[in-house]
């Protein structure tokens, strides 16, 4: 990286502006210090990357998506499950996703690979370093910085058992004389847990479990680890950054310690850091909270460039069930306004649950109780979280999105297809980037047997597949992981050639008001697109309004969908049960 004088200073004082602002308590000294570090690790980097090769432009167009994937899912006797996973991609997925999200591929004792053990090595059974860097050739790489917390085997909890640096500063573990009691938990499980030390017991942070500890972000050095990983993932093509947890790294007496402005300033300096190392490089925020909450981490323009759109899921998800879909049209249409440069990160299955956090004053009371029983019916499982007072509340839906889609009658399978592939339809037309999660996309249904072994409720949507025997399903065009492929890599290619889809181009919800309807009108003027979605099970007409349509539409109103190449007369529009078109009159 190649930077003139003036800039480095630029960077210089804007690093140095946040780190006084983090940690106030330091000397102008020791903030130099830590400023120096940080400098001298973006240098180093500079001369050993190439500056035409990592810089590039636009950060997301109407043709990204994301695939959400661990590095097992797909599995061979062996082989490397990266290498196993980039075969598939190449195979069966085509353009279906410019991006792929490897979910924690580092080395883990437990929570999917979230409880890290080291950040110097890979699984084994994943891979090397070259395997993820060979899938990167072919696509752009996401990967998550877990900045909250570490397996209690990490070697910096290793070290804080024996009383080593830099154990003992890297692990938090604050006075519980402290009042913590306005805490805000994502977890039922304590808050404290206890670690025997070479200085007897300690109480350590344990924000999502015993197994996970979380780090002392008090501690600036904490800055220079991550700083120090981020370009470890550079270097091996990871682009894309997701920011695990990251509104609860800091902490203080007295509050939430959540979304703390501290954890925002974090945010800011990750920004400035990535920045530096890359043009295109994108900071994703995961925080499943309120959606307020949760955009907070994008309208100040100078924190992340997207956020996980949380709100989308549960909302989505209710309006299939119970073809009721008026607080999803009047959700879409008071879409946030985003500062330029920032978008949502759109999707319906993850590897997590369905959030519930987010529909805090979205849904009443009575409508989220029924989702949960209308779940519960199709073998979903309810997780929950404790608050301050001691009860336990639902924090979020364990179910594969698959299986979500069944129909309530004696037929469960009754357009569970049309439901499964509106959902994914719908999140392509919306404004942001849409993502789509490996075992939704291969119709994988609750895995109840993995669930048994483990006790974990996630497991139930977090199948993993033999790659003798997906092949075998995929190459059946009967199969209904054939089909969803089919239609999505379709409608992906189809919208990677209309601009009006662009994250940025304009949005508008057109049926406000409606339960049975969802129109989504993208861009502006004769070239608007209009993606229009059936939600119930029924045959329905539609019209489009006049102060809507193109002028340009022809004396017999025909307008064409880019999905089927189909004509419609946009006065008389009919939909069969759970169908979607994208009409233009282009």
């Amino acid at each position: 990286m190649k930077q003139i004088d003036s800039e480095k200073k630029l960077d210089r004082l804007i690093i140095d502006k946040l780190l006084k602002t983090i940690y106030s308590n330091l000397t102008t000294e020791e903030i130099n210090f830590i400023s120096n570090q940080l400098l001298q690790i973006l240098d180093d980097f500079s001369e050993k990357s190439s500056y035409e090769e990592i810089r590039y432009k636009e950060r997301w167009n109407e043709s990204h998506s994301v695939l959400i994937t661990y590095a097992d899912s797909i599995y061979k006797d062996g082989e490397a499950t990266l290498i196993t996973l980039r075969k598939l991609l190449s195979k069966h997925f085509g353009s279906l996703s410019k991006v792929v999200h490897i979910l924690p591929f580092l080395k883990s004792t437990s929570d999917g690979g979230f409880a890290v053990s080291s950040y110097d090595s890979l699984e084994e059974k994943f891979g090397g370093w070259d395997d993820l860097k060979s899938i990167s050739k072919n696509h752009d790489l996401m990967a998550d910085l877990v900045l909250n917390h570490v397996s209690s085997s990490h070697p910096w909890v290793q070290q804080f058992i024996k009383s080593q640096e830099p154990g003992i500063s890297n692990v938090f573990s604050p006075k519980q004389s402290l009042d913590w009691s306005n805490v805000v938990r994502p977890r039922s499980s304590s808050l404290f847990s206890q670690i025997n030390t070479d200085d007897g017991p300690k109480q350590v942070w344990t924000t999502f479990g015993p197994d996970q500890i979380d780090l002392n972000w008090h501690n600036p050095k904490m800055t220079l680890e991550f700083l120090n990983l981020i370009t470890t993932y550079l270097s091996n093509g990871i682009k894309w950054f997701r920011l695990d947890a990251v509104g609860f790294i800091w902490k203080e007496s007295g509050t939430t310690c959540l979304h703390l402005p501290k954890a925002h300033s974090i945010v800011k300096l990750l920004r400035v850091l990535l920045n530096n190392l890359l043009d295109d490089g994108v900071l994703i925020t995961e925080t499943n909270v309120p959606q307020k909450e949760n955009l907070s981490y994008l309208v100040p323009d100078d924190e992340a460039h997207m956020a996980y759109n949380f709100p989308l899921p549960p909302i989505l998800l209710e309006a299939i069930i119970t073809s009721r879909a008026d607080i999803l049209n009047s959700w879409i249409f008071d879409w946030p306004e985003l500062p330029e440069d920032t978008t949502l990160f759109n999707f319906t299955a993850s590897h997590d649950g369905v959030g519930l956090r987010a529909l805090e004053g979205l849904m009443n009371e009575q409508r989220i109780k029924d989702l949960l029983i209308n779940c519960e019916k199709r073998g979903g499982l309810v997780s929950h979280r404790r608050l301050s007072n001691g009860d336990d509340k639902p924090y979020e839906l364990n179910i594969s999105w698959w299986s979500a889609m069944e129909d309530s009658s004696r037929d469960s399978k009754r357009f569970q297809y049309e439901r499964f592939i509106l959902s994914q339809l719908l999140v392509m037309a919306l404004k942001g980037v849409p993502a789509f999660y490996l075992p939704a996309l291969l119709a994988s249904e609750n895995d109840i047997k993995s669930f048994s072994m483990t006790g974990q409720r996630r497991d139930l949507n977090r199948e993993k597949f033999k790659s003798e025997n997906l092949s075998a399903v995929l190459n059946n065009p009967e199969s209904n992981a054939n089909k969803n492929l089919k239609c999505l890599r379709n409608a992906m290619d189809v919208r990677s050639k209309l601009k009006q889809f662009h994250p940025c181009s304009q949005m508008k919800c057109l049926s406000k008001g409606r339960s049975d309807i969802v129109v989504i009108k993208r861009g502006i003027g004769p070239e608007s697109v209009f993606a229009i979605h059936n939600m119930t099970e029924n045959k329905i007409n539609y019209q489009l309004n006049d102060n809507d349509l193109p002028k340009i539409i022809d004396n017999d109103f025909n307008i064409h969908d880019f999905l089927t190449s189909t004509k419609y007369n946009c006065k008389n529009i009919s939909l069969d049960p759970f169908q979607v078109i994208w009409l233009s009159a282009l």
